[in-house]
């Protein structure tokens, strides 16, 4: 019975491991991914309650997506330094932002940090993969990442924070991108196109989407400071 259950889900894992991947950097493995699901999928079959009034897959889904999460923080496959740069950068940005009233230019920001304009895409480009959304921006009280607790009515953190308002606010800062980022935001989360197609229509290399990209993903952090951290 568990093996014709665990065969009839296995396309949820695959489902769900190839959406994380397409967020990731190559260096992350689907099939790593897969596995951890299927632990996922496992402990999700024995624990589900069908009493309590959710969907299996629902339920399953969670945990599935959880156990990648688990196993992604466990191979740590972000570096504390490219998240320190990172945050660095967003901190720059919401700085700038306020100063110069407008979204400060590459130029600017390398300016204000006191480096090189070479050296602040090569941070971008090592940022690849750098979330709108992390996992540990939602935890409880002890800094530990908020459980699910299928029993437990309340809204996770997440829900709460998409209910206050969260969603609007991404709609306006989405907005106020400049062109060229709202472009290649639109082209790969709208129409699902990969870096290097994203390339190709706006005449550069991949590694300059990927920049592009990068620095999208962190004025928009900057501006959801107030959501996200």
């Amino acid at each position: 019975m568990q093996e014709r259950s665990v065969l009839a889900y296995a396309p949820l894992v695959k489902r769900i491991a190839h959406q994380l991947a397409a967020r990731l950097p190559a260096s992350v493995e689907v099939d790593d991914l897969m596995q951890a699901g299927m632990l996922g999928l496992l402990a999700a079959m024995e624990h589900f309650d069908e009493n309590q009034g959710a969907q299996f897959e629902t339920y399953a889904s969670q945990r599935i997506r959880g156990a990648m999460l688990d196993a992604l923080r466990e191979i740590d496959w972000v570096p504390r330094s490219v998240r320190k740069h990172a945050r660095e950068i967003e901190q720059t940005i919401a700085v700038l932002q306020q100063k110069l009233g407008h979204a400060p230019t590459e130029q600017e920001i390398a300016d204000a940090m006191g480096i090189e304009l070479t050296e602040y895409q090569s941070m971008l480009a090592d940022a690849r993969g750098h979330q709108l959304l992390y996992y540990e921006d939602f935890h409880d009280e002890n800094g530990d990442p908020a459980e699910l607790d299928i029993a437990d009515t309340r809204p996770t953190p997440l829900e709460t924070i998409l209910d206050s308002g969260l969603h609007q606010a991404l709609i306006q800062a989405i907005k106020e991108l400049p062109e060229r980022e709202k472009m290649v935001m639109a082209m790969y989360y709208q129409e699902d196109l990969n870096l290097k197609e994203i390339g190709a229509i706006l005449g550069v290399s991949e590694s300059r989407v990927c920049q592009i990209h990068s620095q999208a993903v962190m004025r928009l952090r900057s501006k959801l400071r107030d959501w996200i951290s």
